[in-house]
């Protein structure tokens, strides 16, 4: 089990953080008064957004149970893994594949600061956590092979990610600009035959008034926040295989993967989800 990088000190209440916002979503703990400020603006403008995250972290849980069950994969790369909320990736995959090999991969000092909670995984596997930008994607590959063999299938999990990454989003210090599709693709070549994408992706193609307000409240601390129609989504699936029933609202995802029952909805869920295999 290992830790990288270092940064507690680094960490900024004066701004809100998505990842801390986004344990505000989920009821944690793990936030300041200025990310539950924007989440309660959210909350205020879409009475749904908690909902929301439950949702979208629900998917994440039964796409990992496919993969580690199904589909056999054993490695495990999450970028913009948050603040720990349990059963979190590790403790899903491990439960089905022990000798599973986890790299969480978040920007925010106070992910770093919790992640002892990222690293408390079986004796047989390996779990990771690395302190790093998805727009930095050779440091995270660099380091991620301490832990994973690139030589054998990875599963690489963006959940509610890429929305927070403009497509015009340069790549610090590493030579070029580039956005939220060159960074996946980036990615994904160094990846296996035989990984796959787990990716979720905000939407405004159900309420676009609703996301629309969520995005100028979001601008309005400092935090870009760019939802993509059902087309723009399938682009970063690009060359992969799509995992049935392909992209499709999170809640739509194999609901018989769920443990205890999905609650019945009659209002939709504003987030794509999909998986997809590099051929």
């Amino acid at each position: 089990m290992t830790g990288y990088g270092s940064g507690a000190d680094r960490i900024d209440t004066t701004r809100p953080h998505p990842a801390r916002v986004y344990d505000w979503f989920l009821g944690g703990k793990d936030n300041y008064p200025v990310d539950e400020e924007l989440g309660r603006q959210i909350a205020g403008l879409s009475p749904d957004t908690k909902r929301i995250a439950r949702h979208n972290r629900w998917f994440m849980h039964r796409a990992m149970r496919r993969l580690a069950g199904e589909e056999g994969i054993r490695q495990f790369l999450d970028i913009g893994s948050g603040i720990p909320t349990e059963p979190n990736l590790h403790q899903i995959v491990q439960s089905t594949a022990p000798d599973a090999r986890v790299v969480y991969v978040d920007n925010d000092p106070i992910v770093l600061a919790h992640a002892g909670a990222l690293l408390s995984g079986t004796a047989e596997g390996a779990t990771a956590y690395l302190d790093a930008d998805v727009r930095q994607p050779e440091r995270i590959l660099g380091l991620a092979a301490d832990v994973l063999d690139l030589d054998r299938p990875v599963a690489l999990s963006l959940i509610a990610l890429l929305h927070f990454v403009a497509d015009g989003d340069g790549g610090e210090g590493e030579g070029r600009s580039e956005g939220a599709y060159a960074l996946v693709e980036r990615l994904m070549e160094r990846l296996a035959p035989g990984s796959c994408l787990v990716l979720s992706q905000l939407t405004a193609d159900f309420d676009p008034e609703s996301v629309a307000k969520g995005v100028a409240s979001y601008a309005a601390g400092g935090v870009t926040l760019v939802p993509r129609s059902h087309r723009a989504i399938s682009r970063f699936f690009d060359g992969l295989e799509m995992v049935e029933p392909g992209l499709v609202p999170v809640v739509d995802w194999h609901p018989e993967l769920s443990v205890g029952e999905l609650p019945v909805e009659t209002q939709p869920v504003p987030i794509y989800g999909a998986v997809a295999r590099k051929p």
